[in-house]
């Protein structure tokens, strides 16, 4: 479980097709020539972000008949795709046309060679990233080495979640992280790192933390780190399939800590699964390891659905579309786009970060370095190794 199910409002009509109003972020004229008929769009989230985008893909089918019949939504685990897509490339009838992912799938996909190349092949039909991206989301569009387009992005973490009533006194460092566990047994929780952004995070973050050789080498450079992992888990009951779930636990009780990241830290307490006055530490010599959701779509896509996707792609990294990704605080901030701002969102998120952000944040983002996630290879590279070495015995859904 990546994401927590939302009811969504209905959705406002504003438009940038293909058709009709002139193109955000303009380069050259949009290079692929616009379907004859509507065509109908399969779009698949592994990382919960449909919370964030869904909106402005509403929008956009609303404004584009002419483009679009009909989108289909689905959601998957991250570990599950990229073998789903192979098999329809084998078969030469791929039918999903747009994945929404973290740096997971994006990362196996990548090594994979399951995705188009956007850029600089389409450069054309898509903005100038580079002029309208924050700078650390520009920064993390270079992780897509052209294979996706970053559509939304926050520093992450990692960061830890505690119930105060049950844990009086917070670890601060990594030394006391590890002696809390080992005094409390099973009462601290983070998911698999391979379907889970905090547990993602938390794995990235300790080699910083730590004081590791090499924070960019998971092979050679985090000799400290596993060496870590392996004594934490000695105090962990099971690793769970995904965020949701670390959730739950800390909201019913059964867990008292959990790795957690500003976004689900917001919007847990936001849906009442986790209790409101749950606080949050960060250990000493934190970096933050920044997050961030990216579109991408599978090679073998007939031109006519292709030609819609980068224009929706386009639309999606307009500032109004980009506003919704306030959402109720689940990547918090959200947008990867410069100048959109909290009072552009709708009100329902202003209330919700009003009530349920934390002020300390905005201090905590600018005392802190933010550094990229690992590299593709690096990634899958790391996954395996975690999977292999800590949570072969303990992982389960």
């Amino acid at each position: 479980m990546t994401k927590l199910d939302l009811t969504r409002r209905g959705f406002a009509r504003a438009g940038l097709g293909l058709v009709g109003a002139a193109a955000f972020g303009a380069s050259p004229r949009a290079q692929m020539a616009p379907p004859k008929s509507p065509v109908s769009l399969n779009i698949v989230d592994v990382a919960g972000n449909l919370a964030l985008t869904k909106p402005a893909i509403a929008d956009y089918a609303a404004a584009n008949p002419n483009l679009v019949a009909h989108i289909a939504f689905s959601q998957a685990p991250a570990p599950e795709l990229p073998a789903k897509i192979k098999a329809q490339q084998a078969a030469n009838r791929v039918d999903i046309d747009l994945v929404l992912t973290g740096t997971d799938a994006l990362a196996a996909g990548i090594q994979e060679q399951l995705w188009t190349e956007l850029l600089p092949a389409h450069q054309a039909d898509l903005p100038k990233l580079a002029e309208i991206y924050l700078p650390a989301a520009n920064r993390m569009q270079g992780l897509a080495q052209g294979q996706g387009i970053c559509v939304t992005y926050y520093p992450s973490g990692p960061l830890f979640e505690y119930m105060p009533d049950r844990v009086k006194k917070a670890p601060t460092t990594a030394d006391e992280l590890l002696a809390y566990t080992k005094e409390n047994k099973n009462r601290f929780l983070y998911a698999r790192p391979a379907n889970s952004g905090p547990g993602r995070t938390l794995l990235m973050g300790l080699p910083y933390i730590l004081g590791d050789a090499n924070p960019a080498d998971p092979v050679k450079g985090w000799d400290k780190t596993w060496a870590y992992l392996k004594a934490l888990g000695e105090n962990i009951e099971y690793y769970p399939s995904g965020t949701g779930i670390t959730m739950k636990e800390l909201g019913d009780g059964t867990r008292d800590m959990i790795a957690s990241t500003t976004g689900w830290d917001i919007n847990p307490r936001a849906l009442g699964i986790v209790p409101k006055e749950a606080r949050v530490v960060a250990l000493t010599g934190m970096h933050w390891v920044a997050d961030a959701h990216y579109m991408c779509t599978p090679k073998g896509l007939p031109d006519d659905r292709l030609a819609v996707v980068l224009d929706l792609m386009r639309f999606m990294l307009a500032p109004k579309s980009q506003a919704y990704a306030y959402d109720k605080g689940y990547f918090y901030p959200g947008p990867a786009v410069k100048d959109v701002s909290l009072a552009m969102a709708p009100k329902e998120s202003q209330d919700v970060i009003q009530e349920f952000g934390r002020p300390e944040y905005e201090a905590m983002i600018s005392a802190h370095p933010i550094e990229l996630p690992l590299d593709a290879a690096a990634m899958v590279g790391a996954f395996k190794l975690w999977d292999q070495q800590i949570g072969a015995a303990k992982s389960k859904g």
